[in-house]
């Protein structure tokens, strides 16, 4: 018989969905349960974008652009622009999530044996997602105590290594929500560049974070 690769069993299970079947059997015997394990948005979606995905006019829903939407990448274009960030849509790919975004990173600049360091506690599933590059993480711990603030530079160097690929920070945290702030991210940036090292962002949650709050983080 057929045997799945070794990456296929090397794979870790989410612990995300993992705990779904203990809070089914606990809402069937009657039991109150807390949601903590997804981060699952508590504000409306906008009007706007209801509507218009109700009020089309497609008839065929057609392969798109293989990087995404041409209208929708000058979109976000304009959007980093709005934040300092000079980009055109050639320097976009959209993605189906997150998730994806990050293991078409991983697969695009690592090779089998690299590493890439991460401020921990980080989302579980990036463990998935190096398991699939073939890529280990190496944690450096952030502290309860510092509000889960960046650990200090002298942390992170003594992790980098010649198999260090990159860099990868989770801003606003997931699932800390500590967000990094500007002083925090020049000292990244700075970092990796002197070891020659990609930065990697994730910024899922960046529409999340409060206006007062918006000018301490930015996309790298």
């Amino acid at each position: 018989m057929p045997k799945i690769s070794s990456k296929g069993t090397d794979m870790p299970q989410s612990p995300i969905r993992k705990l779904v079947p203990f809070a089914e059997e606990a809402v069937e015997a009657g039991k109150e349960i807390f949601y903590l394990n997804i981060g699952q948005p508590d504000i409306k979606t906008p009007q706007i974008a209801l509507d218009a995905v109700k009020n089309h006019g497609l008839t065929t829903i057609e392969y798109t652009h293989s990087a995404g939407n041409e209208s929708l990448r000058n979109k976000l274009a304009e959007y980093y622009g709005t934040h300092g960030i000079e980009v055109t849509k050639k320097d976009i790919i959209v993605t189906t999530g997150g998730s994806e975004a990050l293991i078409f990173t991983m697969g695009s600049i690592t090779d089998p044996g690299d590493e890439i360091i991460v401020p921990e506690p980080f989302y579980a599933n990036y463990y998935s997602f190096s398991t699939q590059s073939t890529v280990t993480v190496i944690p450096v711990i952030s502290k309860i105590e510092d509000d889960f603030a960046l650990p200090s530079i002298s942390e992170f160097e003594k992790h980098i290594t010649k198999k260090t690929k990159a860099i990868l920070v989770c801003n606003p945290g997931n699932p800390t929500g500590y967000v990094y702030n500007r002083d925090e991210i020049k000292k990244l940036a700075a970092l990796a560049k002197k070891y020659n090292l990609f930065l990697i962002s994730d910024e899922v949650y960046r529409e999340f974070v409060y206006d007062d709050m918006v000018d301490h983080y930015s996309v790298l």
